[in-house]
Formats: structure tokens, sequence, C-alpha cells
């Protein structure tokens, strides 16, 4: 039976966008269209249903175990021959995972990979060699080798230890890590050697000076003392001597201190050096950062750790060592070469919070705290392994460096920095080499421009821009012959991600695919064919495979979707740009309309939704991650509402101006778009002004909170979930970026949480809060409600859910909400 893809259209003045897709027998795909029409009251509504269904959208049935529209396919890649993928799905009924294998070639979803040959396929994050003969990789702890041509499977090792980073060295060999040892492994004769042993315990006993005040005399005052460091030092200069001499020596232990810990430990390919990254080994956490689980296997209160909070300041740096395992020694990398180590880049916020107490803040110069920066692959050695590259960040979030190693001066080398006023962004930091130019030059990503852009560099050169506009370049794999690279962007619409190959030569980029929607790939190992994850608004995703040419064709591979799901009448939104008051770039918003909604003489009802995360994208074109608020919005049509979905300033995919327009005011710009989202339904919708609520999860919690404390006039109802109330209880990851640190900047913590204006709340208010929550703790919610309570507050409700995470998992949980905040709809709007 075909099935139908449903399209989705867009308001934005676009062409050219129509979409080719091929269909294999077992199922059909369909265009994707795009309204260009200017005038937005031209919306019209449109539904995504099979012929003849008349089924009726319930609560019951979208909270309920979401493996009833369908096991989508998970942790999918290529197979080694080009022409094999394998993918994990959901096992019915249960929390278990498969790895099904299929051909592209062959119809159905494939077969299940039996138990006894796991080994041989998890090769996923393989490493192979410079010849591409041969592949390393981990399963279960173990290391093994591939030999592609044969598809031969070689067992390294066997152990009860947990092996990692596995990686071929340039003579051969492989090499992987044991806890804080490294191993190089002879694929000939088996022999392992000893390579390199982190020690955070333990001394170097030719260490002739120390932290201590008392020590450091006495080797200054007593000769004594001064003969025995000199013998020691002796010693172990005989003992390296002989190691570099002598290869059957083992002395492989570099010592790093008591109180340490390894953070990053990268291997050169040719076996000689390594960058490590060292920390304080000391908890950052306290004895009162714990939770209560009530709901516990023992009947007891069980007590959790939990993350710290931003609020206790953490300051947070590490020290970066070349270690030459050829002579034995480890050089200390200064970060004073790092343009703008020392820069005062908090000096105006902390001004402006001294001036608040009536004092002068005086700015000075000093070294801040520096780390290697926590992305993916955050150091990488050329293929010779004798240039390496590490990205840096300050602990201030207001830096990002990319830098190399001098390896003759033994210090860093600034390739490229990038400054944000507000804060670097946590995506868009891959970079890696191109091998095969003699410069071995450097390409990267960066938002300087406004937008993610991709940069290639000469360690001696300037920079040069490869891509422009207003669009953001990820996800890059460069080709083997690396001539181009693949890549992921949003240059056809923001919500739209299409794959791109762009040649270095030329610096032109071409479109692979043209699917519309949402599109995630991999490139096959031969780089002829395309794996892609595709999904539209009203489908999950499924598998496609397109080769690498000028005709953009892609052939539909899985079929995981069910018919009840395809048979349901699910409201397909628009995605409207609606003109902002505040900036020049409209808010893409996605709009659900119900039939006649412009014919009706009432006005009509209208709810908001406000999606998580701050930065995300959910008005894109793609199947969502709020799948069951898409199904809730969809029944809410059905009962006569407008729904509205909006990518308010801080969301993703629109720029960098766009993300950072909440630095130090979060909850302010946001509101201001929300309120423009308002007008427009009244304007465009034939909506009712004094019928409109609105709800949201965590940062969308938040921003309930916000919109019914400071903009009462603006909802009539509201239902904040898993909320955010005060800044200063999250995390310091995230909540550093944008607010910086109560300690540097209390003004912007304060105007920025909800707690501080609960006295706003005039409107019905529901608290929706899982108890178990360690991302957005439980206790944001019991100090907002002690607060409503002393401020006398009576027109609000609150929902615990004892065994619930910020994310739910049990659906009865989910249905409990849903129907708490459909009441509250009903009964106030």
């Amino acid at each position: 039976m075909k099935k139908q893809l449903i399209s989705l259209s867009v308001f934005a003045a676009i062409s050219g966008c129509a979409s080719t897709l091929s269909s294999d027998s077992n199922g059909a795909s369909n265009n994707a269209e795009f309204d260009s029409a200017n005038a937005i009251k031209s919306v019209q509504s449109t539904k995504a249903q099979s012929e003849n269904a008349t089924h009726e959208i319930t609560l019951e049935k979208i909270m309920s175990d979401p493996e009833w529209f369908g096991r989508a396919p998970e942790s999918w890649y290529w197979g080694d021959d080009s022409s094999t993928i394998f993918y994990k799905q959901k096992r019915e009924g249960n929390i278990l995972r498969d790895l099904f294998t299929k051909s592209v070639d062959e119809k159905g979803n494939g077969s299940k990979v039996k138990l006894v040959h796991m080994h041989k396929h998890a090769d996923r994050f393989a490493v192979t060699n410079n010849d591409n003969t041969r592949e390393v990789y981990v399963f279960k702890g173990n290391v093994f080798v591939k030999t592609l041509s044969t598809g031969d499977v070689h067992q390294l090792t066997y152990t009860s230890a947990t092996e990692s980073q596995p990686m071929f060295l340039n003579n051969g060999n492989v090499a992987y890590r044991v806890a804080n040892v490294f191993y190089e492994q002879n694929l000939e004769n088996n022999q392992i050697k000893e390579l390199a042993n982190l020690l955070m315990s333990g001394n170097d006993k030719a260490t002739t000076t120390t932290d201590s005040y008392l020590a450091n005399e006495q080797a200054k005052l007593i000769q004594y003392i001064q003969l025995q460091n000199k013998n020691a030092q002796l010693k172990k200069e005989q003992d390296r001597n002989l190691r570099v001499k002598n290869n059957t020596v083992t002395q492989t232990n570099f010592y790093f201190g008591q109180g340490k810990k390894v953070v990053h430990a990268s291997l050169s390919p040719a076996g000689d050096k390594m960058i490590v990254s060292i920390a304080s080994s000391k908890a950052i956490t306290k004895k009162t950062d714990v939770m209560p689980d009530y709901i516990s296997k023992t009947g007891d209160i069980d007590i959790k750790r939990v993350r710290h909070r931003v609020a206790d300041n953490r300051q947070y740096s590490e020290e970066i060592y070349l270690v030459d395992i050829t002579d034995g020694t480890k050089q200390l990398l200064a970060f004073d070469s790092l343009p703008g180590y020392n820069d005062d880049v908090l000096a105006s916020v902390k001004a402006e919070n001294y001036q608040r107490e009536g004092k002068t803040y005086k700015s000075k110069k000093s070294p801040r705290n520096i780390h290697v920066m926590q992305a993916y692959k955050p150091i990488k050695w050329n293929e010779a392994g004798n240039n390496v590259a590490v990205l840096f960040e300050a602990w201030d979030n207001k830096d990002r460096w990319l830098a190399t190693v001098d390896f003759a001066n033994k210090q860093l080398v600034s390739q490229h920095k990038l400054h944000d006023d507000a804060w670097i962004n946590w995506s868009f930091n891959e970079f890696g080499w191109l091998n095969n130019n003699a410069k071995n030059d450097l390409y990267y990503l960066s938002e300087e421009s406004g937008y993610s852009h991709l940069y290639v560099k000469s360690l001696n050169g300037k920079a040069k821009k490869l891509t422009s506009g207003a669009f953001e370049v990820s996800n890059l794999t460069l080709a083997n012959n690396e001539e181009s690279v693949f890549f992921k962007a949003n240059k056809k619409h923001p919500g739209i991600y299409e794959i791109y190959q762009l040649n270095f030569a030329d610096g032109k980029m071409k479109a692979l695919t043209d699917l519309g929607g949402q599109n995630d790939y991999q490139l096959s190992p031969d780089n002829e064919k395309l794996l892609i994850s595709h999904s539209k608004v009203t489908m999950p995703p499924e598998l496609y495979v397109e080769v690498v040419d000028d005709k953009p064709e892609a052939i539909r591979l899985t079929h995981t979707v069910s018919q009840e799901f395809l048979d349901m009448p699910w409201s397909a939104p628009k995605v409207v740009p609606i003109e902002s008051t505040h900036q020049k770039s409209p808010i893409y918003s996605k709009v659900y309309l119900p039939e006649n909604y412009d014919k009706n003489a009432t006005k009509n009802k209208a709810v908001m939704f406000t999606h998580g995360a701050g930065y995300l994208q959910n008005s894109h074109l793609g199947w969502s991650g709020y799948f069951r608020e898409y199904m809730f919005h969809s029944m809410l049509v059905q009962k006569g509402y407008v729904v509205i979905d909006m990518d308010y300033r801080a969301s993703a995919g629109y720029g960098r101006d766009w993300r950072t327009a909440i630095y130090r005011h979060m909850g302010k710009p946001e509101v201001e778009d929300m309120r423009d989202g308002v007008n427009w339904l009244v304007e465009n919708a034939n909506v009712d002004r004094n019928r409109i609520g609105t709800y949201g999860g965590s940062y969308g919690g938040f921003l309930t909170l916000m919109a019914m404390f400071t903009q009462p006039d603006l909802f009539q109802s509201g239902s904040a979930l898993r909320l955010v109330s005060d800044w200063a209880y999250y995390n310091h990851g995230y909540t550093s970026n944008i607010l910086n640190t109560p300690a540097d900047d209390p003004i912007a913590f304060e105007r920025s949480s909800p707690i501080y204006f609960a006295e706003g709340l005039q409107k019905p208010l529901l608290i929706n809060a899982p108890m178990v929550d360690d991302n957005v703790f439980f206790e944001d919610t019991v100090r907002l409600v002690q607060r409503l309570i002393e401020l006398e507050k009576q027109d609000f409700e609150t929902a615990i859910y004892p065994v619930e995470p910020h994310g739910f998992v049990q659906p009865s949980s989910w249905l409990n909400e849903y129907r708490r905040i459909f009441k509250l709809f009903e009964e106030t709007l």
C-alpha cells in the first residue's frame, strides 16, 4: 500500500524548493510544498490524513507509549561495503534495542543481527588505517580489527578491563587506552608495549621543588638535601637515557601530582607524543547537593547526589601538557601565548553591578581560567602526527581559541580566536586537518560573521571564508580525497535542512538533497552515497539513500510508521514569519488552524506553546522532539482551538544575534516576541484576545511564568511544567553562558528570574513539577510555591509527579499532566 508523505506549506518568499523523492514498491513519498504567498491572511488549514480517516484524537492515545505510532530507526550507520546499512530499533513492548541490517537494494526493513555476530558489526565509530584496508574499534570493552577487503574480524584484547580510544599508528600497529595507560600492540607478533602511564599518585623522585615553603627553604639552606636532590636528578637522567637508547626498557610513568585527574589525553598517530589536560580532582559538588527520591525500591527515602548550582561560582581551569614519549619528558604549555588570555572581559558587567552597590570597579588584566573545550574531539592530530590542533575556551565563555603546538619551542600558537561579548556557542565547534595539502591547512566553523560558516586556514596564513549567507553550516564530513567537504545547512529556509557539498578548489557549493523537512546524513565509506534520516512535520523519521551526483533523488529504505498513525487526522501547521516589533528579522512560528477559523462569528480561542531549552528550534519543517505536543495541538485544533508555537529570540537556527538577544536578561525579549505572536493571532486568525492561554516546559515553563508575572494582560491562563523559577539554582554550564555568575552579575540573575516577579500573578496558573528532576530541581517549584503563598496568591495549583525526571517517562504521568492542562484551558478560555 502506498503511504503518503504529507506536505507542509511555509509562509516565505522562497522558490525552487520542489523536492524529488523516489520510492520503492513498498512505499511512496510526495513533494514538499512551500506557499510563497505574501499575504498572511491567506492561511488555509491543511490536514494530514489518509482517505476516509474519521478517527478522533484523544489524550489517552497520544499520551500512551509512543511505540504505537512506530519505532523509528536509531543510531544508523553504513556498513563497510557502502551497500549495507545498520540501525537500531526499539523492541516492541520493552525498552531494549535490537540491531538491524539491510541492503540498500532489498525490500522491507531488513533483518535483525544475531547476538553471535554483534561484534562484527559494532564498528559505527571505527577508525581506519591510512590506506583504508583495516579498521579498529571497541566492542564491549575489547579491541577488534577488521580487514575491509574480506570482512574478517580479529579480536585483539579479551580482558575484564575496558579498552577505549583505539587507533592505528603510522607504523601499522594499533594503540588503545586502559584507564590512564596507553598501549601499542603489534599486529604481526601481538607484542604489547606500554607507551605512557599517566599517574596522579606517587611522585617524581627527581622533583626538587614543592609547594611547601619549608621544603623549598630546606633545599636552599641544607647542603645534604641539595646533594640528595642532585643524586636523584642524576639517577633520573640516567634512567631516561637508558630508555631512549635501549628500547627493551619500559619506563613510561608520567607524574602529574596528587589531587589531579586526566580530563583529555590524545596520542599522536606517530606514537611519540601526547597532549594531556589535567584538572583538580576535588569534587565540585557540596554535601548539600542532593535530591530525595521518595519512591525507591527499598521503601526508604533514597538520597541522590546531583549537580552543583551556578551560584556556587565554580572556578574551573586545566593545565595542558606536551608529553614526549620518546624521551620521557613532559612540558607545561602556558596560555600566555593566546591573544586576550588575560583580558578583563567582564569589566563593564562588573562596573554596572558595583555601581548599583555604590562602589567603583577598577579593571585590571589577570590570567583567565582556560580549558580544553567540551566539544567532540577537541584535540586533533594531523595524519603524519607532527602537528596537533586543540580547541580551548575561557571559563567566562567569552573566547574560543583554535591553537596548534610549536613542538620546538614547546608553546601554544593561536591559529584563530573567536570572541563573543555574550557567549561562545556550544554548537558549531567542528574543525580538522587537510592532510593532502603540504601546508597542513586547518578547516573549522566559526560564528564570527553572525552565522556558522566554514573557513580554511594555513598555519602561517590568513583564514579564508568558504561559505556565507544568512544560514548555518554544521555536521562537517571531509571527503576521502580531501578535495571537498559535505555538510548540513538551512540555506533554503531557516526550517529546512538539506545536505550540501563544497569543493575546496573553486569554493562552489551544491545541494545534494532536495527533500525539504529535516535531514541528517552519513556519507558512505566510498563517498558515493548518502544515508539520510528524513522527516516532515507530520511524518516521523525514516531512512533514505541517495547517490552523490547532480540529480537529487532519494530512495526510501525503511517503513516503520504505523498505519494507525497514518490514519489519524493530524493537523499540519503552517510556518509563518511573524513580523517583529523589536527587530528586522521575523519570528518563525508554527500556526495550527481549525477548519473555517476565519468564518466563525464567535472569535476563536487559542493556545501558545513555548518550547524548552531556549537554544532549540521547533518551528522547522521536520518531525519534532515535541511529538506529544504536536499531537496535543492537533487535538486542540479538532476542538476549535488555534495553536501557535514560536521560535522566540534565543532559539536555534537563526544566527548569532538571535541566539544572544537574551544575554543578561532572559525572559524579556522572548515575552516581547510572545506578545507579537498574540497580536498576530488577533489580527490574522480571528482570535479573541481575551481567550488565549499559554503553556510550556523547562525553559518554556520559565517563559510561562515570566509572561504571567510580568505581562499579566497577555494570557488568560498558563501552565508551567518542570519550571525554572530562579536561575541561580540552575547548572553552571548553561546559565553562566547567558547570565554570567551571581558573584559577578547579580543584576542579570535578579531581572531574569521569575521568583522576583511573582507578585505580578493575576490569572490562573497551573504548576506541574516532577520530583526526581536532576536537571531543573523540584526545589525551584517548592521555593516559588512558598513565595506565592506568602504573597497570598490564590489562583494557582500545583501537581507533583513523584517518580518522574525532567523528561517524563511513564504514560500515566503524561496523561495526568495533559488532562490538567487541557482542563485549565477548557475552564479559562
